[in-house]
């Protein structure tokens, strides 16, 4: 059997999906935190057992008779890294054989906020003795084009990036990715970087959402603090708006930029481009 924690996220969502197309429904197991939020999955025929990563009880009695699993990191910074060891834990207390981590785009030498526990994440699953995958994600596209509302509304989409570059990739194509690893032999005890095939800064995003639209956007680059102001008057947590901020801090410096293909490879096909994202954001 092959597990998925967080299957409730959009992420885990997609990896379901993905994995149906090979594999029996009774096979998958998707881990969520609230089963009866679950339904849409439930009635895709795949089996629903609770795993809260605070209630290692709970993960213990998820992973029973699994063999694969899918970690998909938690959410909350801080708190990610005593959750993953969790769920690590109890993996290989029921014996799971393998072990995929969605992790960050070079974990081990970024300098994003959000990279120590994704790096102290990868370290401790090493020294389990389980086989293991890490899937370092890069940067999302949905991560910019989930607010091209508000753009338009403005005419405007405001960053601290500068010029630099992301190399970002859909979650459809980070999905297929894991199912790649959790379905395929040859990828235990591998570490893939995962980026999109082309880099944009967000005056190239500004351009493409005006062609597109048919009307000018432009970005309009902010200080930190400006921008920080201004995703907490958008009603953004303030964690959460850290790590936006920081993020576009670091792509300045080229930290979200990356020429990998171990994305593409993995798929056997291009990562969608930013045109597709903005389309479908549009038509959204």
């Amino acid at each position: 059997m092959i597990a998925i924690t967080g299957a409730n996220g959009n992420l885990g969502r997609l990896v379901v999906k993905g994995l149906l197309q090979s594999v029996p429904a009774g096979q998958i197991v998707a881990a969520v935190r609230s089963p009866e939020k679950a339904d849409d999955l439930r009635a895709l025929g795949v089996q629903i057992r609770e795993a809260d990563y605070d209630r290692p009880e709970t993960l213990v009695e998820a992973f029973k008779g699994v063999e694969k699993l899918l970690l998909i990191s938690a959410v909350q910074p801080g708190e990610r890294f005593r959750q993953h060891r969790a769920v690590i834990d109890a993996a290989r207390q029921t014996g799971v054989k393998l072990i995929a981590y969605t992790s960050l785009l070079r974990a081990d030498t970024s300098n994003l906020i959000l990279a120590d526990e994704h790096n102290r994440t990868e370290a401790y699953l090493k020294t389990t003795g389980v086989n293991f995958v890490v899937l370092r994600n890069g940067w999302y596209l949905e991560n910019h084009t989930s607010g091209l509302a508000a753009a338009l509304a403005n005419s405007a989409i405001t960053g601290s990036a500068g010029q630099g570059r992301f190399a970002s990739a859909s979650r459809a194509d980070y999905a297929d990715a894991a199912v790649t690893v959790l379905t395929q032999p040859g990828h235990a005890n591998q570490t893939y970087e995962l980026a999109g095939d082309e880099a944009y800064s967000l005056a190239e995003l500004a351009e493409e959402v005006s062609k597109q639209a048919g009307r000018t956007i432009v970005y309009n680059h902010l200080s930190a603090a400006d921008y920080e102001a201004a995703l907490l008057g958008f009603g953004l947590p303030k964690m959460i708006a850290d790590v936006v901020v920081d993020a576009d801090l670091k792509a300045s410096a080229g930290e979200l930029d990356s020429a990998s293909r171990d994305l593409s490879r993995l798929l056997g096909r291009r990562t969608t481009t930013l045109a597709q994202a903005v389309k479908v954001a549009l038509r959204g």
